[in-house]
């Protein structure tokens, strides 16, 4: 039997940034001394006892820090801590792994939640031209960075939201949006949400004509 590739241990990293960029959910950050894919992700712990929890990586790859985007689970083990964490105080990280890898190809993005992480990931990496980003949430406080997107992505950033209604969003879910689309482009489509919005999204991507292979997806929990 051959060996397989040898895992190496997380590293200790303190952090920069702790920045609560709407209710309950942060943006914590720390210097960045490794090389990733945009899109890829890494387990995020405080110690060696308790299990750590698998974060996609919210920044660009050539910058200075890294990103991770998590909202707050009161009954968690890991998010009211990490929650609490200022700069100077560490985590560990493991290095950077998975296979939802962002490409210059055209491609749709579509995300729930703190599902958009890969994707501003990619944004920042200077992934955005020839991509469309639908980004779902309940309540319009929750389009993390829409600034910035709005501006740079323009029509080809779509906001859903189901609870909440402003003249520049889509009223409904990702689902009632992708419903309205007559027909739909020969691209890539991303998916990254809750598994229950994946299973979702695919079913009506593949009843739209878009082969199984064009669709790929990273589950939240």
């Amino acid at each position: 039997m051959g060996k397989g590739k040898k895992v190496a241990p997380p590293k200790e990293y303190p952090l920069t940034g702790n920045l609560e960029i709407s209710p309950g959910v942060y943006l914590l950050r720390f210097s960045q001394n490794f090389d990733f894919i945009p899109g890829q992700v890494v387990k995020v712990g405080l110690d060696d006892k308790n299990p750590p929890r698998i974060y996609s990586l919210c920044s660009g790859n050539q910058e200075k820090e890294a990103g991770i985007l998590f909202n707050v689970k009161e009954d968690g083990l890991l998010t009211p801590q990490l929650a609490k964490l200022i700069p100077g105080d560490k985590i560990l990280v493991s290095e950077p792994y998975g296979s939802f890898l962002g490409t210059p190809e055209p491609a749709w993005w579509i995300a729930t939640g703190t599902g958009i992480a890969p994707f501003y990931s990619m944004f920042q990496s200077g992934l955005g031209e020839n991509k469309k980003l639908i980004h779902g949430v309940s309540y319009l406080n929750q389009f993390y960075f829409e600034d910035e997107l709005d501006w740079a992505m323009g029509e080809n950033y779509v906001r859903c939201c189901s609870r909440e209604s402003s003249c520049d969003t889509f009223p409904g879910r990702v689902t009632d949006y992708i419903s309205t689309q007559e027909s739909l482009p020969d691209v890539k489509y991303y998916l990254c949400g809750k598994a229950l919005m994946v299973v979702e999204v695919r079913d009506l991507l593949i009843s739209k004509g878009i082969p199984y292979a064009n669709i790929m997806a990273e589950i939240y929990f």
